[in-house]
C-alpha cells in the first residue's frame, strides 16, 4: 500500500476520525478477505471449528452429568431421612393395643410409671430353671416383626425413644422365641455341627453351649431382648452397648449376661441380651453389680 493511498483514505474519512493505523488494518483485512483460503487454512479452520464443537459438547455434558449427580445424592439423602422417620414411626406404632395414637389403646399403659411388677418380672429362667407351665405371655409386635411381652412395651419405647434423642439409633433384632422356634433353633446349630464332621453326640453337647434347650430359654418369656444398632444409621453397636450398660437400668432393664459372670449364669458375655426385671430391682442389680441368679437367691 502506497503512503499516498493511505492519507487519500484518511482524508476521506476524515470526518469519523478514524486513526490511521485503524485505517490500514482495516484496508488489508478487507484485502484479506478476498483472497482466496488455501486448502492448508481451509483445513486449518475445519480442525479449529470440529475442536471447538467438541469443547462445547464436552462443557454441556460435564454439566448435565454435574447437575444428575446432585439430584441422585439429593434424593440418596432425602430417602435416609423418610427412611430413618419411617422406621422411628414404625417402631411406635405397632400392631397391638399399646400403640401410640391407636384409640383402642389400654388407658392404663399410657403411662409406662403405672406398670405394675410382680413375679414375673424376676422369674428366673435358665438351664437349671425351666419356664413354669402356667407362664403365659401377651405379646406386641414391633416394626420389624419381632414379638415382645406387652407388659414391658411402654417402658422398651421410652428407652428407645431416649436414645433416639441422643442420636443413637438401636433395633430389637431379637425378643419372643415360641417353644417350636427355640427347638427349630437348636436344630439348626445341631446340624451345623453335624455339617462340620462332628457327631450327633458331640454336636449336641456343643450346640447347647450357645442355644438354650426348648423351655429354658429367656426369649420364650417375651421380656429378654437382644439389641443391636439399626442398620444405615451411623450408631455402631459398641455405642448402643455402652449407651444401655449405663441407662438400662432406669428403664428396667438389666444386662443379662455381664462378663465375668459367666461361671454364675452359665452363658459367656452378651453386650446386647437385656431382661426386664423392673426398675427397683433393676436398679438394684446395677448397682450391686448381682446378676440375677445371685439377686433371686439373695431375697
Amino acid at each position: 500500500m502506497q503512503k499516498g493511498e493511505v492519507r487519500g483514505f484518511n482524508e476521506y474519512y476524515n470526518y469519523k476520525m478514524v486513526p490511521q493505523e485503524v485505517a490500514c488494518a482495516t484496508i488489508m483485512s478487507k484485502e484479506a478477505g478476498k483472497r482466496k483460503l488455501t486448502k492448508k487454512e481451509k483445513r486449518t479452520i475445519k480442525i479449529d471449528r470440529i475442536k471447538t464443537r467438541i469443547l462445547r459438547d464436552l462443557v454441556v455434558a460435564m454439566f448435565f452429568l454435574i447437575i444428575c449427580l446432585i439430584f441422585v445424592m439429593a434424593k440418596h439423602v432425602v430417602g435416609n431421612i423418610v427412611s430413618y422417620d419411617n422406621e422411628y414411626e414404625g417402631f411406635i406404632n405397632t400392631v397391638h393395643a399399646f400403640s401410640l395414637g391407636n384409640d383402642n389403646k389400654d388407658d392404663s399403659y399410657s403411662d409406662s410409671s403405672e406398670i405394675e411388677d410382680g413375679e414375673w418380672t424376676t422369674i428366673l429362667v435358665n438351664k437349671n430353671n425351666p419356664i413354669p407351665d402356667s407362664y403365659e405371655v401377651e405379646l406386641t409386635t414391633l416394626f420389624n416383626g419381632v414379638q415382645v411381652d406387652s407388659r414391658i412395651y411402654p417402658e422398651l419405647q421410652k428407652m428407645f425413644d431416649d436414645m433416639r434423642s441422643e442420636g443413637i439409633y438401636p433395633v430389637v433384632g431379637e425378643g419372643y422365641r415360641s417353644h417350636e422356634d427355640q427347638k427349630q433353633m437348636m436344630q439348626d446349630k445341631i446340624d451345623a455341627y453335624i455339617a462340620e464332621g462332628y457327631s450327633r453326640s458331640v454336636a449336641k453337647h456343643q450346640a447347647k453351649k450357645y442355644v438354650a434347650k426348648p423351655g429354658y430359654s429367656e426369649h420364650e418369656l417375651g421380656i429378654a431382648l437382644d439389641i443391636n444398632a439399626s442398620e444405615e444409621s451411623g450408631t455402631t453397636h459398641d455405642e448402643v452397648y455402652q449407651w444401655l450398660y449405663n441407662n438400662a437400668y432406669k428403664y428396667g432393664f438389666i444386662l443379662r449376661y455381664p462378663e465375668g459372670k459367666e461361671d454364675i449364669t452359665g452363658i459367656d458375655y452378651e453386650p446386647w441380651h437385656y431382661r426386664y426385671v423392673g426398675k427397683k430391682a433393676a436398679a438394684k442389680m446395677y448397682e450391686s453389680g448381682l446378676t440375677l441368679e445371685e439377686y433371686v437367691e439373695s431375697k
